[in-house]
């Protein structure tokens, strides 16, 4: 019976321990900080006669589609074009 009973304290002493370790494993994971936020450029210039069509945004990078379906590839530090891709459709 002691036997027993020194059974049930330990059960109950590891469950209230991987409760307090799991709650503090959440608080610890919900304040790490974020990924950070990408914000939108505060104007793009378009080469003469583009008009754009979509645009998306990568880390140090976003891209406007034109609708003569040309990947425009701008520096987002600078604003300057990189790179022009031509999209090529099963047209």
């Amino acid at each position: 019976m002691r036997f027993l009973r020194r059974l049930v304290t330990v059960l109950t002493a590891v469950m209230i321990g991987g409760v307090v370790l799991i709650i503090a494993l959440l608080v610890i994971r919900l304040q790490a900080p974020s990924a950070p936020v990408l914000s939108f450029p505060e104007e793009i210039a378009l080469p003469e006669g583009a008009v754009a069509q979509s645009y998306t945004q990568g880390m140090g990078w976003y891209g406007v589609i034109t609708t003569d379906q040309e990947l425009l590839i701008f520096d987002s530090a600078t604003g300057a074009l990189t790179q022009t891709i031509e999209i090529k459709t099963g047209e």
